[in-house]
């Protein structure tokens, strides 16, 4: 077993172990909710580390309030895709009437570079037949792993998708807005002329 396989078991063991003695003690007392998000709110965020507890804090959102949806950049890499899955799960069944893009500064998907990515992809072993069966898949996966260069635009395209999708009804709201990762502070995104 590798130096990186034995940290990551150890970790998964510390954290198993943190897990049986929070329901011991019953600590996921105060976290109780039902599903149905009070707030009548979905919101799509970036996965950002920084924005796990400062995203819920800085907006006022306590457990139970809106339903969160994260990945890598806040944006939607396909229009049937997971993001609009969860979202039409949560409008049609769960009574959401308004969506929030949120993306943030300093972002990684800021300027990536999918080349770049494919080749850690085969230095951990992914073949070309691995990679060409995802392009299948993927429509392309080049597209499907892209960044974006401006944040305001990624958020604004988003919000444009998800409002303009055929599958969501025209009387939910959808806001494509922008955080500080530092303070906290949100900005309204504003589409470009």
């Amino acid at each position: 077993m590798g130096k990186n396989t034995k940290e990551k078991n150890m970790s998964l063991s510390e954290m198993l172990k943190y897990n049986r003695e929070f329901v011991e003690k019953k600590e996921y007392e105060k976290y109780r909710t039902d599903k149905y998000p009070a707030r009548k709110t979905a919101v799509l965020a970036c996965m950002d580390t920084r924005l796990t507890e400062l995203l819920p804090a800085a907006l006022g959102v306590r457990n139970g309030d809106i339903k969160l949806i994260k990945n890598a950049g806040a944006i939607v890499t396909h229009p049937y895709g997971s993001v609009i899955h969860s979202l039409i799960i949560a409008i049609y069944e769960l009574g959401v009437e308004e969506i929030w893009v949120i993306g943030h500064d300093d972002c990684g998907m800021q300027n990536v570079d999918t080349d770049d990515i494919i080749e850690k992809m085969k230095q951990h072993g992914i073949t070309d037949v691995d990679l060409a069966r995802s392009d299948g898949a993927t429509g392309g996966i080049r597209e499907w792993l892209r960044g974006f260069h401006d944040v305001e635009e990624a958020v604004t395209e988003t919000a444009d998708i998800i409002r303009n999708h055929p599958l969501i009804p025209d009387d939910v709201s959808v806001s494509a807005m922008i955080m500080d990762p530092v303070t906290g502070e949100v900005r309204m995104a504003e589409k470009k002329s």
